[in-house]
């Protein structure tokens, strides 16, 4: 759909439309490429819906393919995945094997002919060793600051393939042969999952998913995976509670075709099962509108992952005025300005401490909220994201690596 960067003028800081319409003079005679994985789930692809659109508007010629693959090669993904991010996995060589072959048949069958094309994470990454014309970008949103060894290397081959590869903080990146940029993630405060909802929308989604609003909510928006650290989470809210009345909820997805997925959501209701303040919620791949009102109608945000990417659950939950707790993980603990617009902690005594703390101090939440949405209206809005990939178009316009 067709977007109209101006009514991003009230919501941007102030030049920042017209800056991008002059930016965007210097490439509208190039074509940008993206390729993904997956259509839809996470934050790459959630990212592309918005800003393809928007860099068409700007006149910017912009397509966006995804690879296709059996349930044998997602799985394959799934574990090359779960490497990058240090947890040990075993990838025998048929493994890597289908994830060459499925790369090599998306190469003849896709059209990446663009004078840039950014290939975004890993499962489309192989597919520079099929390159045609144009520049090519590796643009990875994963932490890969303690990779697998084994996969990386094999990963690394086709990585240093490429004229360039971007980043979303410099803790997460690797040593390479080529250019390496930085550019952090992004929301969009016009999307469904943030844009303004009425209270009685609020309300009625709230009904909808059956969750009271006669205590303080404290929310985690997270897979239901190892990372997580959910029964943390839940531990932080019982030290809590004992001193605060709240609600806990606890709200994710990626259980589906994942085994692990079911077994942490299975220990979650194990641990919740008599507790009727903690409501645990499982949520479907596009379920913008329902993150949204939970978010709005929460009091206090946590984020208390042991292993993230970049986390723009937190940057959402900022962008709604909230107070965010979040773990040590990097992407994390960069968004929040600690004692500025929320706490960063490391153990699960001191999420309880930081909870019964903002509790007590209703006055501080206003405070740090309205800090918090300031923070990333600076930082993390789409339209920064937008003149960042324009800048990446012109550093490359006359087949320049930078």
């Amino acid at each position: 759909m067709p977007i109209n960067l101006d009514d991003y003028r009230d919501v941007a800081p102030k030049g920042t439309i017209d800056f991008l319409r002059r930016l965007s003079e210097l490439g509208k005679d190039k074509r940008f490429l993206h390729v993904t994985g997956t259509r839809y789930g996470g934050g790459a692809p959630e990212i592309l819906r918005r800003l393809v659109p928007m860099m068409q508007t700007l006149g910017i010629e912009t397509r966006w393919e995804v690879i296709t693959g059996g349930q044998d090669f997602f799985g394959v993904a799934k574990s090359l995945y779960n490497a990058m991010q240090g947890r040990e996995q075993v990838i025998p060589d048929d493994m890597y094997q289908t994830y060459l072959e499925v790369n090599r048949r998306n190469a003849k069958t896709l059209n990446l002919d663009a004078d840039l094309v950014m290939v975004h994470d890993l499962q489309p990454a192989a597919l520079v060793e099929q390159r045609p014309r144009g520049r090519w970008v590796w643009r990875c949103h994963l932490d890969l600051s303690q990779p697998q060894r084994r996969v990386w290397s094999f990963l690394r081959q086709f990585v240093n393939r490429y004229d360039a590869a971007v980043f979303s903080l410099p803790a997460f990146a690797q040593r390479l042969n080529i250019p390496q940029y930085l550019i952090y993630p992004s929301i969009d405060p016009l999307s469904d999952k943030n844009r303004e909802l009425t209270r009685s929308e609020v309300q009625r989604i709230l009904e909808q998913l059956a969750i009271p609003r006669d205590k303080p909510i404290i929310l985690q928006i997270a897979r239901f995976d190892r990372f997580s650290d959910l029964l943390g989470v839940i531990n932080a809210y019982r030290l809590a509670r004992k001193h605060q009345h709240c609600r806990l909820v606890l709200a994710g997805g990626g259980v589906v075709h994942d085994p692990e997925g079911e077994a942490v959501l299975a220990e979650v209701q194990t641990a919740t099962a008599h507790d009727s303040d903690i409501h645990v919620l499982q949520l479907p791949p596009e379920a913008d509108l329902e993150i949204n009102a939970l978010q709005r109608a929460a009091t206090i945000v946590l984020q208390k992952s042991l292993k993230e990417g970049f986390a723009l659950t937190v940057a959402e939950a900022m962008w709604k005025g909230k107070p965010v707790i979040g773990g040590t993980a990097s992407g994390i603990r960069f968004q929040i300005v600690h004692e500025v617009t929320g706490y960063t902690v490391h153990s699960v005594e001191g999420a309880a401490f930081r909870l019964r703390h903002l509790l007590n101090n209703p006055e501080l939440i206003g405070r740090m909220g309205a800090a918090a949405r300031e923070h990333v209206r600076r930082n993390f809005l789409i339209t920064r994201h937008l003149s960042d990939y324009l800048t990446l178009l012109c550093i490359f316009r006359d087949g320049s690596s930078g």
